[in-house]
């Protein structure tokens, strides 16, 4: 009961964010804050965050052990699907920023990996896919958006040069940027390692003032990398960065996180002033759903047909669409009132799904683990609770 009291107050507040954001930008007849140049460097800080976040759950043994649905999910898993989402959009429309639109809502948010990783709900087997796949399309997603940014300014004839992070529309530059973003995770990879060297690692012969002042510096690190790769939009080296520069933070993580998520909340409340659109948003929610249900059907083959079904309707969105918003409504005005629609039309579509499959669920799931006493009955114990979230840690 206090689990889903403390699920219901999480909710409440994100919620109450997006009310005060509205009522302040209202108030104080607040507008124009999306051109500026501060409004932008704070979005991008708050999606560094979130994909920090994210990555940090990542187990790579649960990678190597299903290396062919990682390889599914950053293909057919999030290119497919935003093409899908795209697709339908433009040709509905027949505007250029509903490609941009359409990738913005194609990943899948990790509250959804927390609610259905329930071991009475799902197998070991599809919560690994699951989590592997939520936390893999976050960084694909937000390297596509910065791309499709691009085509669709050249095509509504404005300045491709002003999408975040990326030069133009041209293939080279779409490579130019993924090179960028190599870089960026070779240098976090050198720092790692000397960090180790000297004196980070496991049973290093070093004594506790050393140790401190390597974890110290540690940190201090990993808020430069966030600071650079927010600055200069490199969300995929960062990605990859958080797959093994992961000094010891606690809770640290996942309190930023939900920060993260209320502070984007309120800017996007402050951008709904401006107003929202429905028809718009409600048929990119749709488009959303329809694509996931699609693209889910080769990465859960072999699994039970309660996995898959489960699977088929994981689409939600949460942080990293409502950045991809307040980052995109710069070049694209009018982002944040279709985006935000399209979310609660996606979030509520998984709602209701998962309560019809939880009711038609067969008794005894054939492969499903015991639930575990401790496990919250909303299905949302903690931010981004997915299992062996710890198999990276250099320190216990």
């Amino acid at each position: 009961m206090r689990m889903a009291v403390t699920a219901l107050a999480r909710s409440a507040a994100v919620v109450g964010a997006g009310l005060a954001g509205l009522l302040l930008a209202w108030a104080g007849d607040l507008h124009g804050l999306e051109k500026s140049p501060a409004y932008l460097l704070l979005a991008s800080t708050l999606l560094a965050v979130g994909l920090v976040g994210s990555t940090r759950d990542i187990s790579l043994a649960d990678v190597r052990a299903h290396l062919p649905t990682v390889l599914l999910a950053v293909t057919v898993g999030v290119i497919a699907k935003a093409a899908l989402i795209a697709g339908v959009m433009f040709l509905i429309f027949r505007d250029p920023a509903m490609l941009v639109l359409g990738v913005a809502v194609a990943q899948i948010d990790p509250l959804a990996v927390a609610a259905m990783s329930r071991p009475d709900r799902t197998s070991p087997r599809a919560r690994s896919i699951l989590s592997i796949w939520a936390s893999f399309d976050d960084p694909v997603t937000v390297l596509l958006t910065v791309y499709f940014s691009a085509i669709a300014l050249d095509l509504r004839g404005g300045t491709s040069g002003s999408a975040p992070g990326m030069l133009g529309n041209r293939p080279l530059d779409l490579l130019l940027g993924l090179g960028a973003n190599l870089a960026f995770a070779a240098l976090a990879w050198l720092l790692w390692r000397l960090l180790l060297a000297a004196g980070l690692r496991d049973g290093a012969a070093v004594g506790p003032r050393i140790r401190s002042t390597l974890r110290a510096t540690a940190v201090a690190l990993l808020i430069v990398l966030v600071l650079l790769a927010a600055w200069q939009f490199l969300m995929l080296g960062l990605a990859i960065a958080g797959l093994f520069f992961r000094p010891r933070l606690g809770p640290v993580v996942g309190r930023s996180t939900q920060a993260a998520y209320l502070i984007a909340t309120f800017l996007l409340g402050l951008l709904l002033v401006q107003g929202v659109d429905v028809v718009e948003g409600v048929v990119l929610g749709l488009a959303a759903v329809a694509a996931h249900l699609l693209v889910s059907a080769p990465i859960s083959r072999g699994l039970p047909t309660a996995d898959r079904r489960y699977l088929a309707w994981g689409q939600q969105n949460g942080l990293t669409a409502v950045i991809l918003a307040l980052v995109l409504e710069r070049n694209f005005p009018g982002t944040v009132g279709v985006v935000a629609t399209a979310i609660v039309v996606i979030n509520s579509i998984h709602a209701l799904a998962t309560v019809l499959l939880d009711r038609h669920r067969p008794p005894g799931h054939p492969e499903a683990a015991p639930s575990r006493p401790d496990a919250d009955p909303t299905g949302l114990p903690h931010m981004r609770e997915i299992p062996s979230t710890r198999t990276l840690e250099p320190e216990r």
